[in-house]
């Protein structure tokens, strides 16, 4: 693997776990696609960096379950201001 890669997923994961942030926050943070975040730290990182990538797992798997409800919160702040 190149190296500008592995640097990359390391900062990557690394982000992530600091901030607690998103697929979505990140791709857009390091501008690239959230298929290539999901990539780096799922897969990539996983060959050379093992800790790091379960521990960025662990967030990303936190905010998979917490989707849901960003979404309802989401729409709800929409239309609180539409009807204003």
């Amino acid at each position: 693997m190149k190296e500008y890669i592995e640097e990359r997923a390391v900062e990557i994961a690394s982000y992530i776990i600091e901030t607690k942030a998103t697929v979505r926050q990140t791709a857009k943070k390091f501008g690239i696609s959230k298929s290539t975040v999901h990539k780096d730290v799922t897969e990539r990182l996983m060959q050379f960096n093992p800790a790091l990538a379960s521990q960025a797992r662990v967030v990303l798997d936190v905010n998979k379950q917490e989707r849901h409800i960003r979404g309802g919160m989401a729409t709800r702040e929409k239309y609180l201001h539409q009807h204003r």
